[in-house]
């Protein structure tokens, strides 16, 4: 279901005049340098809504092409709430996979081929028939280097030429021979199988529009315009195909942000961003640098981070402009070790989460995966909960799954007098919802998390679409085809690549050091920029809040060799002199202070007090036993019995039993008193 459809004037009024320029521009090549924050979706989705208003565009012929399903997803959802639909938003794979299916009966005959939903299998097979032998990882980087090679149509004959000039190694320990090698018989595997990977998905259409100037010209005459969305991280693969789409017409808008480039591993190019006036004569150039999602502070640091690549920097680099109003400090934080870094931040978060910051709009990011187990474990015994990005699927859950069964069960025989978000609160509360959180953790905590999602969705949908039962069914529907998750309640835990294209308002970028921010095997200069602007977009993923730290040792005790990443160099506080150890106790304290709330003072003494007699005992760590939010909520509360005290966060069974008896001994005592 879309919204009414604006006019040109009330969607014109809506933009700056930047963003008002784009809009404006419905004809000929447009290229969008928009840096982090500035609104470029809300740019071209608003260009598309005054093309259509206008008449200047057909929505069926426009073809706006994403990098990642759910920004598929976002657009096509904010072009229904401009009353527009129509218009095919998808990814390249997506889309070619849409025309190669449909013209491959015509072109080869029979049915496609199986899509292949990994390689993994397919190159163990290819590495064993050459007697490599790897294990999971190594068949991971093998893989990844697949891709790079057919993404930047480099075949097996010539991968050895290629990859020397582009500086590339090989991978999983074997040289560029021996890939070669693989390659060839990687693809024998996937003949014999009948399998196609996804990269053959672009190079298969590539193929039929360059050989059938026929079916090249049915898709010319069905997409008239297109928008390609991150243009940045365009791959020569991804280019050729865009090339085939348009033929000799220039009817294409392009938005990106070099600084944004981070994935030339895989392929991605900023050149065709770059290059762009080059390519299509006569372009129009409009740059966004209003920022609205972050504050002055997290502005000028995410400016300051780029200034300072001298002159590595990139001349379509923008320079972005504050428009909100200012915010606390960036905080700098270093640590003695890698587990004091991961307590340290829980204590940051649960005291934001204390102050009203829902934990969904707080992430925790890291340049590695590896480094996000301490994390997982801080925020567990602080009593936070976490979603960690790139684990297991929202729509995949069993609860997710069982909920939407019964939704769709429901809804043939809803009362239609009865509103959409109350029929979906009435399903899902036989599912296990319930209005108000539980207070335990772990499998209960996060199935309620996920039953809760979809409850918010309906909100959503019905406050801007009006949407009714089947419309929501439809959302889910479409949103688990693209993967486009709603908002699950927990800090997020992710890597800074991972993280692209999402923003929080408090953001903890965590193992900011040599050796991870720039990560050890990057040596050439062009892989150091790219480090630098890896850390870039982690800045820029900040709306309010932002705290940087690193830790000086990887354990208690070990050698204290870490600095902080060059990348920060004049930046860093007083040129790296680090905090004291009093000055991050005032910190932690002030962390606690913030939290404390309607806390008894005495009773959280007290508990503090017994947890560092016990601590010292049982040779644990403090937090471990108990967090300081955790007694913070007991001295809240001040629960009389073991069931009143189980109700409170991060109280779970074993808890209970270990130090249940002790709790409320000392409850009780300074009650007396």
């Amino acid at each position: 279901m879309s919204a009414e459809p604006r006019t040109p004037e009330q969607l014109l009024a809506d933009l700056d005049p930047d963003q008002r320029e784009v809009a404006q521009h419905l004809s000929g090549p447009l290229c969008v340098l928009a840096g982090a924050g500035t609104g470029k979706t809300r740019a071209i989705t608003y260009r598309i809504a005054h093309g259509v208003a206008t008449g200047a565009f057909a929505p069926t012929r426009v073809l706006a092409v994403t990098f990642t399903a759910r920004a598929a997803s976002e657009m096509r959802t904010r072009l229904r709430d401009l009353g527009v639909s129509g218009v095919q938003a998808r990814t390249f794979h997506a889309a070619a996979l849409r025309q190669l299916s449909y013209f491959w009966p015509q072109v080869v005959g029979g049915a496609l081929p199986r899509l292949a939903e990994h390689k993994a299998p397919l190159v163990a097979e290819a590495s064993g028939r050459l007697g490599l032998g790897a294990d999971r990882l190594a068949i991971r980087d093998l893989a990844a280097e697949i891709e790079w090679s057919k993404v930047s149509l480099v075949t097996a004959d010539d991968y050895v030429r290629s990859a020397t000039r582009a500086g590339r190694t090989g991978a999983a320990g074997h040289d560029l021979t021996t890939i070669a090698r693989l390659l060839g018989v990687y693809e024998e595997v996937k003949t014999e199988r009948g399998v196609i990977d996804f990269e053959d998905v672009l190079l298969l259409t590539v193929g039929i529009l360059a050989e059938r100037e026929d079916i090249a010209r049915t898709v010319r005459d069905q997409y008239r315009h297109f928008v390609v969305d991150e243009y940045q991280d365009v791959s020569p693969l991804q280019q050729r195909l865009l090339d085939l789409w348009l033929g000799d017409r220039h009817d294409l808008c392009v938005v990106g942000d070099v600084s944004q480039t981070i994935y030339s591993f895989t392929g991605a190019s900023p050149r065709y961003l770059t290059d762009f006036p080059k390519a299509h004569p006569g372009a129009v150039v409009v740059r966004l640098v209003r920022d609205y999602r972050s504050t002055p502070e997290v502005v000028g640091l995410a400016n300051d981070v780029l200034a300072r690549a001298g002159r590595d920097r990139n001349d379509a680099a923008v320079r972005l402009v504050a428009q909100r109003p200012s915010g606390p400090p960036v905080a700098f934080e270093t640590y003695d070790d890698d587990e004091h870094e991961a307590r340290g931040v829980a204590e940051r978060v649960a005291a934001l989460v204390a102050r009203g910051v829902p934990a969904s709009e707080m992430a925790v990011l890291y340049r590695t995966n590896a480094q996000g187990e301490a994390f997982e474990q801080a925020l567990a015994a602080a009593g936070v909960g976490y979603v960690v990005r790139g684990g297991e699927r929202f729509f995949s859950r069993r609860e997710v799954r069982e909920a939407v069964a019964l939704l769709r069960g429901a809804a043939r025989g809803a009362d239609p007098d009865t509103p959409m978000p109350q029929t979906v609160r009435d399903v899902l509360t036989g599912a296990g919802w319930s209005p108000t959180a539980p207070e335990a953790r772990g499998a209960v905590r996060e199935r309620w998390e996920s039953l809760d999602a979809l409850v918010a969705l309906a909100d959503d949908l019905a406050q801007r679409r009006g949407a009714d039962l089947d419309a929501y069914l439809t959302e889910l529907t479409e949103r688990a085809a693209e993967q486009h998750a709603p908002t699950v309640d927990g800090v997020t835990l992710a890597s800074l690549h991972s993280a692209k294209g999402l923003e929080w308002d408090a953001v903890f970028l965590v193992g900011v050091s040599e050796g991870l921010l720039p990560i050890s095997f990057a040596e050439e200069d062009e892989e150091i920029a790219e480090e630098r602007r890896l850390l870039y977009v982690g800045v820029t993923r900040a709306r309010e809040h932002l705290a940087i730290s690193y830790a000086r040792a990887r354990t208690a005790g070990g050698r204290a060799s870490r600095k902080p990443s060059r990348f920060l160099d004049g930046i860093w506080p007083a040129d790296g002199v680090h905090l004291t150890q009093r000055q991050r106790r005032r910190v932690r304290a002030q962390a606690v202070q913030d939290a404390m709330g309607d806390a008894d003072p005495a009773v959280f003494e007290a508990l503090r007090t017994w947890r560092g007699e016990l601590a010292k005992e049982t040779s644990k760590p403090a937090y471990t036993i108990m967090h300081d939010t955790t007694l913070v909520a007991i001295a809240t509360a001040k629960p009389r019995n073991l069931r009143q005290l189980a109700l409170l966060r991060g109280i779970g069974a074993a808890k209970i039993e270990a130090y249940g008896g002790a709790v409320l001994a000392i409850v009780a005592d300074a009650r007396t008193d």
